[in-house]
């Protein structure tokens, strides 16, 4: 069986458009995250990717250890990685935090 939809048809005629006139001359179409932002996090979800899988092979063919020894470093280094993100964000916006401050008392003067 098929269902019925009951429909409004005043609908239609009851939208408001904007005229072309009326144009907004202060919206804002800056991107909500800087782009400086979005590589650092592209560069080092890539680094989570390659550095771990990279150091597991490096030590398994060169260095002469097992896989369990390689698993081992390869989970040290994602960590590694982790936590250097979370340095260089906390860095960043510790930075952004200064210069707020900073334009905040310019503005007091």
């Amino acid at each position: 069986m098929s269902a019925r939809r009951a429909v409004d048809k005043s609908s239609a005629k009851d939208v408001v458009t904007p005229s072309k006139s009326e144009k907004s001359s202060d919206s804002d179409v800056t991107p909500a995250v800087p782009t400086n932002v979005i590589m650092k996090l592209l560069g080092f979800s890539a680094a989570m990717v390659i550095a771990p899988i990279g150091i597991y092979f490096v030590t398994v063919d060169f260095v002469g250890g097992s896989a369990t020894v390689g698993g081992i470093v390869a989970a040290i280094m994602a960590n590694i990685v982790l936590f250097s993100y979370v340095y260089v964000a906390w860095k960043d916006d510790q930075a952004e935090r200064d210069a707020d401050a900073k334009q905040k008392e310019k503005k007091a003067q």
